[in-house]
């Protein structure tokens, strides 16, 4: 039988770019479609176009969400005898962001069960997966039988979406990459909340990033991407709330795939804590235990989550989770010995002593993409070992002797095409400048959701 031709792709597609509604009978159809391979790569890309020149309305945006999360299989945790609530943290992406590698242990030793469906890096951004790519043997894909073993025993598994979860969103998730589509709200939205939906959370809190290195820069921008997941995720049932965090400079002082493993794993057994990161860490975490019932408020909630930190709990687990999923049992111990860095370092030095007044972190991010750290197309594989470390930040003092930022890389010629994207990306000033210390700006909650 054939399709009607209301639900021919192309006519499904016209009418997103000429800012009709869509029937929830075109979205399933059209979703459905990316799901088996009878919708092209070309009209996915059309469609995302579309979307993002158009938009969508709450309403379509939370028939899209469902029916990319009906694309696939949705967990159950009914059987698996847990004994605190599921709760998950999802970040829209920036640079020199690892908070999920320290937040997840962190809340799984605060009586949460964690079950972290993370992606790769888009754009200019790192991806928790090819963070955790730097660990060797950690498998991002373990079937789902251990997925649920270590989120049970453990607390919590950070992994990468698996065939059977929200497929259609992988699909659309990879189109998006390499069709300058990434930053649509509707999109961003139904991709987040399809996986997050799909892998059956009872709470949620989003990171949505704002600044020069965010997907959405401008903070009515950001401000509208966490009120639409907010809202999106309160219609499927799943209690969200979404911090708003500054991305107007790298959130930790590396970027870059094992040296951000590194610098969490030094975040987690005490080595050194970065005042920023541990804030976000901190506010974040006690959105989620206040979410799951496991603190009576916010205050109570980050202290429990700093407890587990500083007591070395989040590192144990953080460790036994690596262990169980492949990784070298001693990564705490040797992490050194197994998280390779680039050999060849470079400096970046001004020419002068100055203060650090803004920072183009966008370009940042896309100095490690240069450097092999990054993708450029969906299939390219990632060089874990290069990126940067010491990254000064807004306010810092830097000089000849005091560098912008160290470099590490395989050779000369990526070495130099990085300083060139650093030096650029640092805008310095001869008198003193205030540093941006704070981390978070603002919270969105769901109507009537009292913290």
């Amino acid at each position: 039988m054939l399709a009607s031709p209301k639900l021919l792709p192309q006519e499904i597609i016209r009418h997103l770019r000429d800012g009709q509604s869509l029937s929830a009978q075109e979205i399933d159809f059209f979703i459905t479609g990316l799901t088996n391979q009878s919708i092209t790569d070309a009209q996915a890309a059309a469609f995302a176009m579309a979307v993002f020149f158009r938009g969508l309305a709450p309403d379509q945006c939370a028939l899209l969400t469902h029916a990319m999360m009906r694309s696939g299989k949705v967990l159950d945790w009914s059987n698996e005898n847990l004994t605190g609530p599921l709760l998950d943290k999802h970040s829209t992406g920036g640079v020199g962001d690892n908070i999920s590698l320290i937040l997840a242990p962190a809340i799984a030793a605060s009586g949460a069960h964690v079950p972290m469906i993370s992606g790769r890096g888009l754009g200019h951004t790192g991806g928790t997966l090819d963070k955790l790519s730097a660990i060797p043997g950690y498998r991002t894909d373990p079937d789902e039988q251990l997925f649920r073993t270590v989120v049970r025993e453990i607390g919590c598994a950070i992994i990468g979406q698996t065939d059977e979860l929200a497929p259609a969103d992988r699909k659309l998730y990879a189109i998006r990459d390499v069709t300058a589509t990434v930053e649509s709200i509707a999109l961003v939205t139904s991709s987040i909340l399809s996986k997050k939906l799909a892998a059956g959370l009872q709470g949620l809190v989003m990171d949505v990033k704002t600044g020069s290195g965010a997907f959405m820069q401008e903070l009515e921008q950001s401000r509208a991407l966490a009120k639409s997941i907010v809202n999106v995720a309160g219609r499927a049932g799943l209690p969200t709330r979404a911090l708003i965090t500054d991305m107007n400079q790298p959130l930790a002082h590396c970027a870059g795939n094992a040296i951000e493993v590194q610098h969490a794993l030094d975040h987690l057994t005490g080595a050194h804590r970065q005042a920023r990161v541990h804030e976000v860490v901190l506010a974040l975490g006690a959105h989620m235990l206040h979410l799951g019932g496991l603190a009576p408020n916010l205050a109570a909630a980050s202290d429990k989550v700093d407890e587990a930190i500083t007591s070395g709990k989040a590192a144990e687990l953080f460790a036994r989770m690596c262990a169980r999923l492949g990784g070298p049992k001693d990564l705490l111990s040797k992490s050194k010995a197994y998280l390779k860095i680039a050999p060849l370092s470079l400096a970046v030095q001004p020419k002068r002593k100055a203060y650090v007044k803004s920072i183009d972190t966008r370009a940042i991010g896309l100095a490690i993409v240069q450097l092999g750290g990054g993708r450029t197309r969906h299939q390219d594989a990632i060089d874990t070992s290069v990126g940067l470390s010491q990254l000064a930040m807004i306010g810092d003092h830097v000089s000849p002797e005091q560098p912008l930022a160290i470099i590490h890389a395989h050779s000369s010629l990526q070495a130099e095409s990085a300083l060139a994207a650093l030096e650029a990306a640092y805008q310095l000033s001869e008198e003193p400048i205030a540093a941006q210390s704070q981390a978070v700006i603002e919270t969105i909650h769901a109507d009537g959701d009292e913290a």
